[in-house]
């Protein structure tokens, strides 16, 4: 006999699915049952048996509205009742995230990268994004004045370098705007939200309140940027000519790991604009509303994405994107949610998405910008110059750097050296069962297929990650056999954990081999960026764990 599946996601949450003085049953008849049988129950309970869908027809699967102060007696009656599998209450779900924010209805941009999935996993705490444009209103200091819906966000020093000054306040708009699109304060009661809104926002200032800059100041910024620590640089400027000093500060920032994320242009043409056009710059299209590019979009073969910018000849203001600024000339008016379009609109929305793989634990740039690419969603156009990859997807960009970070390689590999650890000591008589293969999956890859437990579903060897946020992950104490070290020394003595232990000390070390070996890591205190001394550091300290498992399974056989 076949059995109705009733899936339920452990991120959703259940409410009663029940009318004023009514409630509405599930009920689950053998699939034997017959018109009869059905109409022998809705003489039992008083009420109508309806399919829940067409597809349920085979299955028997019914729902039936009863009065409230029948509900105990008819399900007890039903659960009593031979023919019936299951009865229950119906119940209505939803995402077990939805921000407050009571503006959030109007940004159907976020709605289209899927962010509610995305922040059932990530929401880019720990990830640094520079943002080089006008400024961002993020204090009240001087002339200057902090938007509301910035209050909560996290900011990290920058540098204002059209006037040399620390404080990158904005005079503009832009670079509020599109700060807002990255991390605005988000189920704050306030405004709308952003897509990253646990990241920190690094503002860098080089376009003055006219919105013009020089190339020495961007040039500056990015390598300011990269050099104070910012993860993903998001640049949505653009119009120059070549500038191989530009082209050569991109390139710097690449190499030191940063995502470098750029507007790909306003043209209207086949012509992607400068930064975006550099070598190692991450171009970004824009789409409106229904998908399609933008009718002010540049494109062309440097495109390595497309995101939502807006597009209002299509659909007015309510097709721009939504965020909190301010405008030249009044900067004391902090409460202005405005409508804006373009591919600098676009943009902020894939460095925000770079954030949330960040904070899902792939820190390296070559790997988010993968993730970003082979994660995005086919074009209804079809795959071309104006799309890059497709449209972005946050909600399938972050599942897939959980897979990456916690997946089946981890625990492949842990499994391998479980086996080999026991082949090793055969006659020590002590059996490495159940509690050691669920040290090593709770040590090297986390329940990853469960993305949504949160920190069990992270393995034990990054959970320095979970609580330092990406600039403290990998460092040298925590990527070391220090941690467990210390488990096996608390441990020593409870032989009942002895099993657990050992599988925990193997599937340390087997993350650690996998990110020396097959998926380079940088360790933080350790000289170079992901380079030779990284992946000798996470080996030695790999050999020094198994050897510790060794040790401990012929302790226990003592």
């Amino acid at each position: 006999m076949r059995r109705t599946l009733l899936v339920v996601s452990l991120a959703l949450s259940a409410l009663p699915a029940a009318q004023s003085g009514a409630a509405e049953l599930l009920i689950d008849l053998r699939d034997d049952t017959g018109d009869a049988d059905e109409a022998a129950i809705e003489s039992a309970i008083h009420a109508d048996l309806k399919l829940n869908s067409i597809q349920a027809k085979e299955e028997r699967f019914f729902l039936a509205t009863v009065d409230d102060a029948d509900v105990e007696r008819d399900l007890a009656l039903l659960t009593k009742d031979p023919r019936v599998e299951h009865a229950e209450l119906n119940g209505i779900y939803e995402a077990s995230f939805v921000p407050d924010d009571p503006r959030y209805k109007e940004q159907w941009d976020l709605k289209m990268v899927k962010a509610e999935e995305a922040w059932d996993t990530a929401r880019g705490k720990g990830a640094v994004v520079a943002v080089i444009d006008t400024g961002v209103a993020y204090v009240s200091e001087g002339r200057f004045k902090r938007v509301e819906d910035l209050e909560g966000t996290k900011f990290q020093k920058g540098y204002d370098f059209v006037n040399d000054d620390d404080v990158a306040g904005d005079d503009h708009g832009h670079g509020t705007h599109v700060a807002g699109t990255i991390a605005q304060a988000t189920d704050n009661g306030l405004g709308v939200a952003g897509l990253a809104f646990e990241a920190t926002i690094m503002p860098i200032k080089v376009l003055n309140a006219q919105g013009r800059g020089t190339t020495a100041d961007i040039v500056d910024a990015i390598r300011f940027a990269a050099d104070e620590g910012a993860q993903v640089i998001n640049m949505s400027l653009g119009g120059g000519m070549y500038s191989p000093t530009m082209a050569a500060a991109v390139a710097y920032a690449r190499k030191k790991g940063v995502v470098v994320v750029c507007a790909a242009g306003n043209g209207s043409r086949g012509t992607v604009e400068y930064p975006a056009a550099y070598p190692g710059a991450f171009a970004v299209s824009a789409v409106g509303p229904d998908g399609t590019l933008a009718s002010y979009s540049s494109w062309g073969k440097e495109v390595a994405i497309a995101a939502p910018g807006g597009d209002k000849q299509k659909g007015g203001e309510a097709a721009g994107v939504i965020q909190n600024t301010i405008i030249p000339g009044d900067l004391n008016t902090t409460n202005r949610y405005l409508s804006f379009q373009g591919t600098s609109m676009a943009t902020p929305h894939v460095a925000a998405a770079a954030a949330l793989i960040i904070s899902a634990g792939v820190t390296d740039a070559d790997e988010v910008e993968k993730i970003l690419k082979s994660s995005a969603r086919p074009a209804k156009e079809g795959p071309s110059q104006k799309y890059g990859a497709g449209l972005l997807d946050a909600a399938a960009a972050v599942e897939a750097a959980g897979q990456q970070t916690h997946g089946g390689t981890h625990l492949l590999t842990g499994l391998g050296l479980l086996a080999l650890v026991a082949a090793a000591t055969r006659r020590s008589g002590v059996r490495l069962g159940l509690k050691a293969i669920a040290g090593v999956v709770l040590a090297a890859s986390g329940l990853y297929f469960f993305p949504r437990l949160g920190l069990f579903s992270m393995p034990i060897a990054t959970w320095d990650l979970f609580a330092f946020g990406p600039s403290g992950f990998r460092t040298a104490l925590y990527a070391s056999f220090l941690p467990m070290l210390g488990a096996a020394v608390v441990f020593l003595g409870a032989r009942r954990w002895q099993g657990l232990i050992i599988g925990l000390v193997v599937g340390f070390a087997a993350n650690l081999l996998v990110g020396a070996v097959l998926m380079p890591s940088d360790v933080q205190l350790i000289p170079g960026l992901s380079s030779i001394l990284d992946r000798l550091w996470l080996v030695l300290n790999a050999v020094i764990l198994i050897l510790l498992a060794l040790l401990l399974r012929r302790r226990a056989s003592a």
